[in-house]
């Protein structure tokens, strides 16, 4: 009760935060709406019987493997294209930034079909990646390609807005100093954006854990976690994917919070 007349109190103190708050909080019961009534079936299901399945092991085992290199070949690329970007002015910079957020707002199964016009069986690149025994699409390959092509803008887009927070000042201190380009990029620009990297990580990963319409296009076999639900949900409904669905909701809150855990450890800058 003390805590409720002082929640009450502090909106007659700031009134106009009274219609924010509500609204938010309506909001907010929509998000969690669904993660109770989901959850709510989990007690008549044999979670663990089904997660041993080799079919659910096999998409657990795929999810594991590609979505870390997916989000790892989206953070070596795309936090030193954010630095550009965050950084300097070039012609042709608003095409380079269009086709960043392109990604983000094609419908992920378009995105999976314009992925098959290039890199496709039939394709040169496919063709030739093929008949070297690197087949680019059905292929743990093809679903890295697809998880990297819809996630990759969201470590871009984060680190960008973390390089443009930093007070270039600070930079060309560094530079006076004596430090080359390299490193006070590694030294004094990534710390300071460290913040809004790991940011981007976690929500690089958590995309990649999740993809499915791309994935389904490029690679329906072998499956991932996300397309191994929709195989069980056609088969058997929602108690089907409830197995696999908590196991990728607990996969995804171990790195999220491995990652804040990460970054929130102390940087030491060296020269």
């Amino acid at each position: 009760m003390s805590l409720a007349r002082g929640w009450i109190g502090g909106q007659h103190r700031r009134p106009e935060l009274l219609v924010p708050a509500l609204l938010g909080g309506l909001l907010l019961l929509y998000f969690a709406l669904p993660f109770v009534t989901f959850l709510a079936r989990v007690g008549s299901t044999p979670i663990l019987e089904q997660l041993s399945t080799p079919g659910a092991q096999g998409a657990i085992r795929h999810s594991l493997v590609t979505a870390p290199v997916s989000t790892a070949i989206a953070t070596g690329f795309g936090v030193p294209l954010a630095y550009v970007l965050a950084r300097r002015s070039f012609p042709g910079k608003r095409l380079v930034e269009a086709l960043v957020v392109l990604p983000l707002v094609v419908p992920p199964v378009v995105g999976g079909a314009m992925l098959l016009t290039a890199v496709g069986r039939f394709t040169p690149l496919g063709s030739a990646a093929a008949a070297v025994g690197l087949p680019l699409t059905g292929s743990l390959i093809g679903v890295v390609l697809a998880q990297t092509f819809v996630a990759a803008p969201f470590v871009i887009i984060t680190a960008r807005a973390g390089f443009g927070a930093i007070d270039e000042r600070l930079e060309q201190a560094s530079r006076s100093l004596g430090y080359g380009p390299l490193s006070t990029f590694r030294n004094v620009s990534l710390p300071l954006a460290r913040g809004s990297i790991i940011a981007g990580i976690i929500l690089t990963f958590a995309r990649a854990m999740g993809e499915f319409g791309a994935t389904m296009m490029v690679a329906y076999n072998p499956r991932t976690i996300p397309t191994q639900i929709w195989v069980n949900f056609i088969g058997g409904g929602i108690d089907a994917i409830l197995p696999l669905a908590l196991a990728l909701f607990g996969l995804t809150l171990l790195v999220v919070a491995a990652l804040q855990r990460v970054g929130r450890l102390p940087t030491v800058v060296e020269r």
